[in-house]
């Protein structure tokens, strides 16, 4: 187990550049399972959930090379094997691969898909797309058998949940099915559709993309492709928020604006002094006091849940009562009893919404870190608090943040990994 040591107080400055998306990633390198040769994918953040998700697909046959952020991939010799539980268990983005393994090979079995200890995340928006393209579904255990004995066909779906994953899942599955597939309610992240673009280059037929309404209609088969990823918004929003709550001036570039309406919004409200020139945010010293806000998340182009955390460290440097409420996850406040311990002003609803007072002086506190995003708003608490702080579990923050410490070390931050 590795830790930070963080000592407070210092001003960030310079100019960072925002990674590739963590989060177009995973379904970009399930989506190299359809095509029948090698392919690359540009601008991959070297994290630890990228190379969990690669080792998964070597496991099942893969070849691929990856360096200085580039993936070569090739899964021509893929076999259908059943998707090994220790990995699988510990990485939520694996659920991705049972789209394109059905589809390759007809079946797949997998075990309940891990990742943060944020609350319940079902997949039940996945097996009941692939019930309505002719899928069997067979529970056993923790273990689930996902069959097409007589191939998969088109259909309509209806998301009960407009589901990121569950979205791109069907996608993968419904690129080489017969007939149309329709999926309504479908999420429209960025990711989502990074990845049908991704597809449409591979010679998928897709139409709809960026809307909740997709319609596929289904080829015989997939070419290789290249491929740049979209930048991670959520990275953009950190980097955003430690620089606003440290009241430092930062330029944070290689952003997608019209990824960011929504947090950046929410900045402007918080009274947050910046600018945006091209792909960049500039963050400046704070012109008047910081406003307490409503946080409330949604699905995109609203607020995402990942966003929540980061701006609630801000909120308690902010005036007034922040509401926060986060209908989605009733684990995600494991981040809210961290801040509390160092001095920040927390009441707590329910499961789901709180409240914080401000401002408030931080202090250094020892924390365990809960989950990815609780690790990563944590940390910025540590930079903002008076005197040392110690974030256990700092491996956690690895899983989607490519070398943050050394990164907010180069703008002047005091962070020391140890272990």
């Amino acid at each position: 187990m590795s830790k930070f040591i963080v000592e407070g107080g210092y001003k960030l400055a310079g100019e960072i550049r925002v990674q590739g998306s963590k989060n177009a990633a995973f379904p970009v390198l399930a989506a190299s399972i359809l095509a029948d040769g090698p392919c690359t994918i540009e601008n991959v953040p070297e994290i630890t959930d990228v190379r969990n998700f690669l080792e998964i697909l070597k496991f099942l046959g893969a070849k691929y090379l990856f360096k200085n952020h580039t993936v070569i991939i090739d899964t021509r010799a893929l076999r259908g094997r059943n998707l090994p539980k220790k990995l699988v268990g510990r990485l939520r983005g694996s659920v991705l691969l049972a789209g394109p393994m059905l589809a390759r090979f007809g079946k797949v079995d997998l075990a309940h898909p891990g990742g943060d200890a944020i609350g319940a995340r079902p997949i039940d928006v996945h097996l009941d797309g692939f019930r309505k393209l002719r899928a069997r579904i067979e529970e056993s255990g923790r273990t689930i058998r996902v069959t097409a004995p007589k191939g998969l066909r088109g259909g309509k779906i209806v998301l009960g949940v407009t589901s990121v994953t569950g979205t791109e899942n069907l996608i993968l599955a419904g690129c080489l099915v017969k007939g149309v597939t329709e999926i309504r309610l479908a999420d429209v992240s960025p990711h989502v559709q990074d990845l049908c673009r991704f597809l449409a280059r591979m010679g998928a037929r897709i139409q709809g993309i960026g809307t909740p309404n997709l319609k596929i209609t289904g080829v015989r088969r997939l070419r290789p492709a290249k491929y740049t990823l979209c930048s991670d918004e959520i990275e953009a929003v950190t980097f955003c928020v430690a620089a606003a709550a440290t009241k430092s001036s930062l330029t944070v570039s290689g952003v997608e604006l019209l990824n960011l309406d929504a947090p950046l919004a929410a900045l402007e409200r918080m009274n947050v002094n910046f600018e945006t020139v091209k792909d960049k945010i500039k963050i400046k010293p704070p012109r008047g006091k910081y406003r307490s806000v409503r946080i409330i998340t949604g699905v995109s182009p609203q607020l995402l849940t990942d966003e929540q955390p980061l701006l609630a460290v801000l909120a308690t440097q902010a005036y007034g009562v922040t509401r926060i409420h986060d209908w989605i996850y009733e684990g995600r406040q494991g981040y809210l009893k961290a801040l509390k311990k160092m001095g920040a002003r927390v009441e707590f609803n329910d499961a789901h919404r709180a409240r914080v007072y401000g401002p408030s002086s931080l202090h250094g506190a020892e924390i365990k870190t809960p989950d990815l995003r609780a690790g990563a708003s944590i940390l910025i608490a540590a930079l903002v608090a008076r005197g040392k702080s110690i974030i256990y579990n700092a491996e956690i923050i690895d899983r989607g943040y490519e070398r943050l410490d050394e990164r907010l070390n180069s703008l002047g931050a005091k962070i020391k990994r140890v272990g």
